[in-house]
């Protein structure tokens, strides 16, 4: 497994303190998170999953627990929009430049507005896909405001 993913390479030149953490990627399971969660033996809500979805027609990216759903509506009003749903598949991973299972909220192709659920606020570090399917990166959740410019918000 590559190490150097387009997302670790965007947290060493913005010089985040980050741990790296692999695991077994299961093809087919459709909660990604949960999975890296059991893997690598932590509590689901210190693993955030990363969401492609369009807001009134435009692409934002959505960090939220992963064993939580996030609010559409909810994520709508805090982009300011009025209607939201998930981006399809090949959209995302175009705009990403991640596969579906890999997709990091660092390091994308094009630049989106980044929302993350408030509660993160709260804790001192979380886990986050690094770029690649089986391939989580640790850091202060208080980097991804910093770094994206993140905006919190109560999306679950």
């Amino acid at each position: 497994m590559a190490k150097s993913t387009p997302a670790v390479v965007a947290l060493q030149r913005a010089g985040v303190d980050f741990t790296l953490h692999t695991y077994d990627y299961a093809p087919g399971d459709q909660r990604v998170g949960l999975q890296a969660a059991q893997a690598l033996g932590v509590d689901p809500a210190e693993v955030y999953k990363t969401l492609m979805v369009l807001v009134d027609g435009k692409p934002v990216c959505a960090i939220a627990p992963s064993d939580r759903e996030i609010s559409l509506k909810r994520l709508a009003a805090a982009a300011g929009g009025k209607a939201a749903h998930m981006m399809p598949v090949p959209d995302a991973e175009r705009i990403t430049g991640y596969r579906v299972g890999g997709i990091s909220p660092f390091g994308q192709r094009r630049r989106v507005p980044v929302f993350l659920e408030e509660a993160a606020q709260g804790l001192p570090r979380i886990f986050l896909n690094g770029g690649q399917r089986g391939l989580q990166v640790r850091l202060d959740p208080r980097e991804i405001v910093r770094v994206l410019g993140a905006t919190p918000a109560a999306l679950v």
